[in-house]
């Protein structure tokens, strides 16, 4: 399984699994814009069994992007920047 990103708009990206949209990362912001963090969470909801590895639940938590994309085990490439379509 292989896991890459493609960015949506600042601060938002599709998660890909082989290429196929399962889960949206999202910055989380107050409202001074200050960053509280990352959210990974998929689009479907699935029984614990049905979820692609390594999520455990719908979604997670991460303090950095950098978390989020070592847990997704994208490590630098696998970012794509072009719009989606």
């Amino acid at each position: 399984m292989t896991y890459t990103l493609q960015q949506l708009a600042a601060g938002s990206y599709d998660v890909l699994l082989d290429g196929h949209p399962v889960a949206a990362l999202v910055c989380e912001v107050d409202r001074s814009e200050a960053v509280r963090g990352w959210l990974i969470e998929l689009l479907d909801d699935a029984s614990p069994a049905e979820r692609p590895a390594p999520f455990t639940a719908q979604s997670h938590a991460f303090e950095t992007r950098a978390a989020a994309l070592e847990w997704l085990g994208i490590h630098g490439e696998g970012i794509s920047d072009a719009p989606p379509g």
